[in-house]
């Protein structure tokens, strides 16, 4: 719901702890667990509801989901150890006055136990709390296609976000992955996994319409992933989202790498002063990220809400 207010200081005692005892930040997935747990679980969710408050009074939603299949498991514990960067640049350098973040993990629904799984948007030290709960499944189909656009599918119809709807200001959405999209949302994997019943799939480009309207959505594909630098998974993204496309040659570099982004995205800095930021806070990605950011500007006029796209025809990508 985004309450509470970040604490470095909890953070930081709690890593201690964890050091001191040998606990893991993510404990669930690695005592062996294999369902998805209780609070990240998207069956049956109405909304996971990013909400102005006295504390947030201008909220602004930034959803990181990720893919943690294959290589990409590794992804959520660089998040998880450099959540204290994340926060700081976006709220002790003003990028942005209220983030509620949301974290997500991704699957594929065709093989995977734990094809989805989504947190809330919180404000404060449940963020960690959410990370630790992932299940870290690692598998795959094998076919360079990952259920993204399932994730898509809940983030346009079951989240609700006080700055689109209140304030007509797009949200953030980064996917952090290394594979393509499938096709269409399948209404057999969206009853599965999120309980809804469709009356028909719905087209990969109408999807990504439909949740372009409510959050400016980034996909990134970092260093050390399986198809890393793979010009097919590319150019594959890049049709959908044009430039908002991210080539990133650090894993490490990737909290950075979003919190400039929603600094350019809100007109708080230029690039050049994000990198300044970077290296006031003794951050080692300013070249990665000045690299994967030279093409993304800060442009982002509101848009008006409106009903969801109409089927479109099959083309190449929904044939996937």
């Amino acid at each position: 719901m985004g309450s509470g207010i970040w604490s470095t200081d909890v953070y930081d005692a709690a890593d201690r702890y964890r050091r001191s005892t040998g606990a893991s930040a993510f404990a669930y997935s690695d005592s062996g667990a294999r369902t998805v747990h209780s609070a990240l679980d998207p069956k049956g969710v109405d909304k996971r509801e990013s909400r102005d408050s006295d504390e947030h009074p201008d909220s602004v939603a930034i959803a990181v989901m990720f893919d943690v299949t294959g290589s990409m498991g590794s992804v959520p514990r660089v998040l998880q150890q450099k959540l204290p960067q994340l926060l700081g640049l976006l709220l002790r350098k003003g990028y942005v006055k209220g983030p509620q973040i949301l974290f997500g993990a991704i699957g594929d629904a065709t093989c995977d136990r734990v094809p989805l799984q989504v947190g809330q948007f919180e404000s404060d030290n449940r963020l960690d709390e959410d990370l630790g709960r992932f299940v870290l499944e690692g598998g795959g189909g094998g076919q360079m296609t990952e259920s993204y656009e399932l994730a898509m599918y809940f983030m346009a119809r079951h989240t609700s976000i006080d700055c689109y709807f209140k304030r007509g200001k797009r949200g953030y959405l980064f996917i952090i992955g290394d594979e393509q999209a499938y096709g269409r949302v399948k209404p057999g994997e969206v009853r599965d996994v999120i309980g809804d019943k469709l009356g028909e799939p719905i087209g990969l480009r109408a999807m990504v319409d439909e949740v372009r309207r409510m959050y400016d959505t980034y996909y990134i594909l970092p260093a050390g992933s399986s198809y890393a630098g793979n010009t097919a998974i590319l150019d594959f993204w890049k049709d959908l989202l044009g430039q908002n496309v991210i080539a990133l040659d650090d894993l490490d570099a990737v909290c950075e790498t979003i919190a400039l982004t929603v600094g350019l995205g809100e007109d708080t800095i230029d690039l050049d002063e994000g990198l300044e930021d970077l290296r006031d806070v003794g951050s080692t990605a300013t070249v990665s990220v000045g690299k994967a950011l030279a093409r993304i500007g800060g442009n982002r006029a509101p848009l008006a809400t409106g009903s969801a796209p109409a089927m479109t025809g099959t083309t190449a990508v929904e044939r996937l």
